[in-house]
């Protein structure tokens, strides 16, 4: 019954993570039920943060289900938050427990921000590199072949500087045997690719969905090109404070219990999830938010392996060959799988319809990462 409620609690206000927040003072249905109960024990209250992306939906989509409540967890969403940096600042300032965040993580850790990479909301802890939510979308004057890479030189390529469709790009100039100034890179924020599409201002946009799929919607002539390969390891954690895992280690692992539950859950209906998808991303139309869905199931690992690390250092070496971020980042300092490891070891159940990591790609809480062992250990 209190999954089914906090569902139509959720529909029924308008808007966005209001929902939860500014419907009714920042109660909730659990706040509710527990003060019509009396002597029942409050759940616990957990806030949480995420950024407005179709990846990121898990976290509001697990909320909305009631995945959280089933691990009396009362969560508070805030606001989303238009970048990773800005999720990561919200939680260096206290403002939330937990944010979704990738490749930022890097620049920000560097920067003296204390994160505990405690699970994934997207990767893979089976294999090295995964990328099926990436996409090239090229201009139908650009000439460009997604099956001829060496077709992208000269070009300008949109990309958001140090986010993981730069890093794409870089991982298609690696493998066409180019280098970054064989191309002209515009920085462009996703929002901005259709028209500097449109308008001539880029040739080719390099980017994650839903813009792929709306890009070729708004822009004549706009075709994708190249979808994923396994260019990169594409990357996003479930992140807190070292010092919140310390105090709450029952805590990290009842959310992320909820969230591997719901994350089952969007790989087994992922026509629902992307239903969901259009409640949390207000303006996504039905026909993209299936589509998209489809590419984003794929990655809905929330497993830790030696695969995860390997992923992390890789796309830290390619960031500071670039110069966007310093050499010799240490991805040992912030992963903390004891939490994901024990919910993959208490409810096997939740991952059994997921790819079977390989043996030694198996890491125990007191992994020390390897890059040389970590290769072996994770097919490419």
């Amino acid at each position: 019954m209190l999954r089914s409620k906090r569902r139509l609690a959720v529909t029924a206000c308008s808007g966005f993570v209001l929902l939860l927040a500014g419907c009714s003072g920042g109660s909730t249905v659990d706040d509710d039920v527990a003060g019509g109960g009396g002597s029942a024990k409050a759940p616990t209250e957990v806030s949480a943060g995420y950024v407005s992306a179709i990846d990121q939906i898990g976290l509001p989509t697990g909320v909305e289900a009631g995945y959280f409540d089933d691990q009396d967890l009362n969560v508070k969403l805030a606001d989303p938050y238009p970048t990773g940096v800005d999720a990561l600042n919200a939680l260096q300032a206290g403002e939330v427990d937990f944010v979704q965040v990738g490749t930022p993580a890097i620049a920000a850790a560097q920067k003296g921000i204390d994160l505990a990479l405690v699970g994934n909301y997207t990767g893979s802890a089976s294999r090295r590199s995964i990328d099926d939510t990436m996409a090239v979308v090229a201009s139908g004057k650009s000439g460009v072949d997604g099956k001829d890479l060496t077709t992208l030189r000269g070009k300008r390529i949109g990309v958001s500087e140090g986010s993981i469709n730069h890093l794409y790009l870089l991982g298609l100039l690696e493998k066409a045997g180019l280098k970054a100034g064989d191309v002209k890179i515009v920085n462009t924020e996703p929002p901005d690719m259709a028209v500097a599409l449109k308008t001539g201002g880029i040739d080719v946009a390099i980017i994650w969905d839903p813009f792929p799929i709306t890009i070729t919607q708004q822009v004549d002539g706009a075709k994708e090109v190249l979808r994923g390969g396994e260019y990169i390891p594409f990357v996003g954690y479930i992140v807190t404070t070292p010092e919140y895992a310390e105090e709450h280690p029952d805590i990290v692992e009842r959310f992320l219990t909820a969230r591997a539950t719901t994350d089952q859950w969007m790989r087994q209906n992922p026509d629902k999830a992307a239903d969901a998808a259009t409640r949390w991303l207000p303006g996504t139309p039905t026909d993209v938010a299936l589509e998209a869905m489809q590419h984003n199931v794929k990655q809905l690992d929330p497993r830790f392996s030696a695969c995860n690390y390997l992923a992390l250092d890789s796309l830290a070496q390619l960031l500071a060959a670039q110069g966007n971020v310093e050499a010799g980042f240490d991805v040992n300092k912030y992963f903390q799988p004891g939490p994901i490891l024990k919910v993959m070891t208490d409810d096997a159940k939740l991952f059994e319809d997921l790819p079977e990591m390989p043996a030694s790609a198996r890491i125990e809480s007191s992994y020390a990462f390897d890059r040389t062992a970590a290769g072996k250990a994770c097919p490419s």
